[in-house]
C-alpha cells in the first residue's frame, strides 16, 4: 500500500445485536469500511447470515477471542468448568510461556477461524482485548493466518498523541491506557518481524488504545494528525447502535461512522479510506 491509507474498523462485530446493528448503519449510512467478527459472539449468526450480505464492500476479520465468552472447544487451561473463558490479560502472558497452554490456544484460535471461514472469505486478523499482541501467542496467530491465506494482521503500535479535553486527561479509564501503549508498543517491536517472517502485511499505526472507552470524533481526528508520513493507520472502535434510546459509550463510537465532518477531515488530512479486502483484491 502506498499513500496515506486509513481503515476505520468495528471489533466485537457478533457479540450483539447492537454490535450488528452498528455495522450495518455504519456501512450504509456512515464510512465504517471493516468490522472484525467475533465466532463465539452470542449474534454471530444473524451477524453472517443477515449483516455480510447486506454490506458486500465491507472488509470482514476474525476477532480471536480467548477473553470472554464460551470457547468453542474444550481448553481447560482457558476456561472454567462451565467452559467459559476466565483469564485476565495479565495471566495470559504468564500463560504463554507454556506449551500445553499454547497447544489449547491454537486449538481454539483455528476453530474460530475456520468457523468464521465457513461463512465468508476474511482479509485480516485480530483479537479481543489484543490478546494476539502477546509475542508467544503472536506467533500462533501469524502462523494460523499464512495457512489460512488470510493477508493482514493487526499489531499495536500507537504513537503519542493527546486530545485538547481535559474531561478525557481526568477521566480514570486514561491512565492504564497509556501503561497499554506502553506494553502493547513493546509487543509490536517484537511481533513486526514475525508477521514479516510469514509473509504477513500489517498496518503501520493504531489508534484506540491510548483512548480506550473514549474514542470519538476527536480522538480519530487527532491519531491521524500525529502522523505526518505515508502509512496504513486503522481505527478501532466498538461500536453498538440500540433499538432504545441507549447513549452509553458504545454509542458514542457509533456515531463516530456517521459523522461527515470528521470524514471530511480525514480526505483533507490526506488519508484515503480504504479496508483489507480493497487493497488485497479479496472477492
Amino acid at each position: 500500500m502506498g499513500s496515506k491509507k486509513f481503515i476505520l474498523n468495528a471489533d466485537d462485530f457478533g457479540m450483539s445485536k447492537a454490535f450488528n446493528r452498528a455495522v450495518l448503519d455504519g456501512y450504509h449510512r456512515g464510512f465504517l469500511t471493516s468490522a472484525s467478527l467475533c465466532a463465539n459472539g452470542k449474534a454471530f449468526n444473524a451477524g453472517v447470515n443477515e449483516i455480510i450480505p447486506e454490506c458486500p464492500n465491507l472488509g470482514i476479520g476474525v476477532h480471536l477471542n480467548i477473553i470472554e465468552g464460551r470457547s468453542l472447544t474444550k481448553a481447560p487451561m482457558l476456561t472454567n468448568k462451565r467452559g467459559k473463558f476466565n483469564k485476565g490479560y495479565g495471566q495470559l502472558i504468564l500463560l504463554s510461556q507454556n506449551p500445553k497452554f499454547l497447544e489449547q490456544v491454537e486449538f481454539e484460535f483455528r476453530t474460530q477461524i475456520e468457523t468464521v471461514m465457513n461463512y465468508t472469505k476474511v482479509d485480516h486478523i485480530d483479537s479481543h482485548v489484543h490478546t494476539h499482541a502477546i509475542p508467544n501467542i503472536f506467533k500462533i496467530t501469524a502462523k494460523l493466518a499464512k495457512e489460512y491465506g488470510i493477508p493482514y494482521i493487526r499489531t499495536q503500535h500507537e504513537e503519542m498523541y493527546f486530545v485538547p479535553s481535559l474531561r478525557k486527561h481526568c477521566n480514570l479509564k486514561y491512565p492504564p491506557n497509556i501503561l497499554k501503549i506502553l506494553l502493547l508498543n513493546y509487543f509490536t517491536a517484537k511481533n513486526k518481524p514475525i508477521a514479516k517472517e510469514y509473509g504477513l502485511s500489517t498496518n503501520d499505526y493504531l489508534i484506540g488504545v491510548g483512548y480506550t472507552g473514549l474514542m470519538d470524533d476527536k480522538t480519530i481526528e487527532y491519531g491521524l494528525k500525529a502522523l505526518d508520513e505515508d502509512c496504513v493507520a486503522e481505527a478501532l472502535i466498538h461500536p453498538c447502535h440500540y433499538a432504545t434510546s441507549n447513549k452509553n459509550q458504545h454509542y458514542t463510537e457509533f456515531l463516530i461512522t456517521q459523522n461527515k465532518e470528521l470524514k471530511d477531515k480525514i480526505s483533507r488530512l490526506g488519508f484515503e479510506l480504504t479496508n483489507y479486502k480493497k487493497e488485497y483484491a479479496i472477492k
